[in-house]
């Protein structure tokens, strides 16, 4: 039995769903292959994970063992012990292996990638790519980057949607051993140089239009400023994404259309396939540029490694969410969110990815769901905010949807309301593993996962990923459980990044993440471990944890209760500093009303009298006020920080990542004493 945690103490939270085989999930089988392979005798998910914690070394090698990797030399070494984790260890010495001949490694017929969109959703729109016609792409493609010049090291950079030419542009890179990055076009031009005007890339694709809400977009303008900013740019390569849409590139730098980027190496579908290589790079060989969000300042970049990459994902999606070649991903997301990466890794499992872009509520609130039952989608990812937009527009998917081949649903980006797992369970399907994931752009992957071998309880991510030495910590560096502390990680895993960008002596590396305490990965979360469920709950950033009166808690905990009056359609907790950074601190709460409802004072003795008797006198807001918007990224982050510091009288210069950077106004206004309290 994996599912070895106490259903009956009292400081449980309900159990929603529960597995029915457990001795038939990758899970199970990986702890078998455990305790053959080192004559252990590993009984349950919290033991086979303590024992992934303790034995880096065996753990990692029996994951590369499990998950099949695909080599041409062997690591000697998996990890050398004695290097701290602040000079992030080198993993896997002596490997050699390529990241995308991984993901390619299935030369058939099986579909790989389905293309679709808001404006491709008839079945003429739709398209479908074999592992073998992927292949072939991405062959052609490769020989193409190769007659522009690009090789190992280069930057490939994509300002694209969620479309094939991502996927395909990805792979052709990672053959050469250059470097991927991309952002999506929701992003406007100053956004987009704050980020790749750091990396500089030779080549750079990107799109004509863009279609969203039913409108079409234009997108040449946009690039046109971005190629001007970029000095060292080479290349530039436009897909015509709205066919019907205008294709000047007289503006843009040494510009040529997607198709005739893919026949400028002269070379046959057949030539380039006869053609592609991949070349065999050390395990941390960088793969992907990700950035931070930089929402008060420039973007950090930060390098994950191709093996870092493979290993964890395929962790994931294999271990972790029993993926095989019979799933069907969904992954609503976008290419400047890390979980388009972590999407895309799931083609080295043989599994088929839909590839979505536009808005889950066009034309209707069910466009997400006909999928699920057109395509048979059997894993279906997305943020706890668009969960929340379903609740919120009470629209219940298992009344107008079969949903029959769906067994899993992954949220994120936010932690999710216990609320939701009940909408989620009553609304949706009462039968599958509800993994609310954590971890971040940082990984480019999770530290605490879904898990098909475990029960799913109501609020709580359902544990630790294998491998995560993760711990909450209270002020004293002491590790906690069922009581709220700082999320580090106290040793070394191989999704760190390798290094940041233009950070040659990585003081900013260090900066970022071990500051706090040497040695240990200090990720600036905010998290509560249930030591009897082994679950977690995310509490918020920790930049943004509430300290009044010297008692810190999460915002989450203010939101899981505000957000459960139908009043409120959105909310804000930050706290409020007074006499500086070592003043006293008072917390503010920010009511966002939902339509035909009004804020008044009923409604905030109500909140507050709730709060007080769920949690404690010390959780109650100083002062709750009515706003307008609450700020946001371009990826659908609430952004807490920025607006603390603005009450608290500090300099802010917000970056371009704010999708609604115009409400600040109001903000600055209560700061400044115009709002009237």
């Amino acid at each position: 039995m994996l599912s070895d945690k106490s259903s009956d103490s009292s400081s449980n939270p309900p159990q929603l769903w529960a597995p029915r085989q457990v001795e038939n999930t990758n899970m199970y089988k990986f702890m078998r292959q455990v305790n053959a392979q080192y004559d252990l005798d590993l009984q349950n998910y919290s033991q086979l994970y303590e024992w992934s914690c303790t034995e880096l070394a065996a753990f990692w090698e029996s994951v590369w063992s499990f998950v099949g990797v695909k080599y041409s030399e062997p690591p000697r070494t998996i990890l050398d012990p004695r290097v701290p984790m602040d000079e992030i260890p080198e993993w896997f010495q002596g490997a050699r292996f390529n990241f995308a001949e991984n993901l390619l490694r299935f030369d058939d017929d099986r579909v790989a990638l389905v293309c679709c969109g808001e404006h491709r959703l008839e079945d003429t729109g739709i398209t479908r790519l074999t592992y073998r016609q992927l292949r072939a792409q991405v062959a052609r493609v490769v020989a193409a980057l190769r007659q522009m010049g690009v090789e190992s090291g280069d930057r490939v950079a994509g300002y694209l949607p969620n479309g094939m030419e991502a996927v395909v542009m990805m792979l052709a890179t990672a053959s050469l051993g250059a470097i991927w990055c991309s952002t999506s076009p929701d992003f406007g031009s100053v956004g987009v140089l704050d980020r790749f005007s750091q990396i500089q890339p030779k080549v750079l694709v990107s799109v004509n239009a863009i279609v969203y809400n039913n409108k079409v977009y234009d997108h040449l303008d946009k690039l046109e400023a971005v190629t001007q900013g970029l000095d060292k740019l080479q290349h530039t390569v436009v897909v015509p994404f709205v066919p019907s849409h205008r294709m000047d590139l007289g503006g843009l730098t040494n510009a040529m259309t997607w198709d005739t980027f893919i026949n400028s190496s002269g070379q046959s579908e057949t030539q380039a396939l006869e053609s592609l290589t991949f070349a065999q790079l050390p395990f941390s060989h960088p793969l992907y540029i990700l950035f931070s969000s930089g929402t008060t300042g420039l973007p950090k970049c930060l390098v994950h490694s191709a093996g870092g990459m493979l290993l964890q994902h395929t962790k994931e999606h294999v271990i972790h969410g029993n993926m095989t070649r019979d799933d069907v991903l969904l992954q609503y997301t976008t290419t400047g969110w890390m979980m388009w990466n972590w999407m895309v890794s799931a083609l080295a499992v043989g599994a088929t990815v839909v590839l979505y872009d536009g808005s889950p509520f066009k034309p209707s609130p069910g466009v997400m769901w006909d999928l699920v039952d057109r395509l048979g989608i059997t894993m279906f990812g997305t943020s706890a905010k668009y969960i929340q937009s379903l609740q919120d527009a009470k629209y219940h998917p298992n009344q107008h949807h079969q949903l029959t081949s769906l067994h899993s649903i992954y949220t994120t980006g936010s932690p999710l309301h216990p609320e939701s797992y009940d909408f989620v369970y009553r609304s949706i399907k009462s039968d599958l593993c509800l993994g609310s994931i954590t971890g971040g752009t940082d990984i480019c992957s999770l530290f605490a996962a879904h898990n098909t071998a475990l029960p799913v309880y109501r609020g709580e991510i359902q544990c630790r990923g294998l491998g995560m030495a993760v711990e909450a910590w209270n002020e004293n560096h002491q590790a906690v459980y069922n009581q709220s502390g700082d999320l580090v990680c106290t040793k070394p895993f191989p999704c760190m990044p390798v290094y940041f960008w233009n950070d040659t002596k990585g003081a900013r590396y260090r900066a970022a993440y071990f500051d706090h305490v040497p040695h240990v990965w200090h990720h600036g979360d905010f998290v509560w471990i249930n030591e009897q469920t082994g679950g977690v709950v995310m509490l918020g950033r920790s930049d943004g944890t509430l300290n009044p009166a010297g008692v810190r808690f999460g915002s989450a905990e203010l939101y899981n209760i505000v957000e459960t009056y139908p009043e409120v359609e959105d909310s804000l907790a930050v706290g409020q500093k007074s006499g500086g950074e070592t003043g006293d601190e008072r917390v503010v709460l920010f009511l966002k009303m939902a339509p035909e409802h009004q804020f008044d004072a009923d409604l905030v003795s109500r909140i507050k009298s709730h709060i007080r008797a769920k949690l404690s006198p010390r959780h109650v807001p100083a002062l709750v006020l009515p706003t307008e918007a609450i700020p946001y990224t371009i990826n659908g982050k609430k952004v807490e920080v920025i607006v603390k510091k603005i009450l608290s009288k500090q300099t802010v210069t917000p970056s371009a990542t704010l999708a609604n950077p115009e409400c600040l106004v109001y903000y600055h206004k209560v700061a400044n004493g115009e709002v009237q309290v």
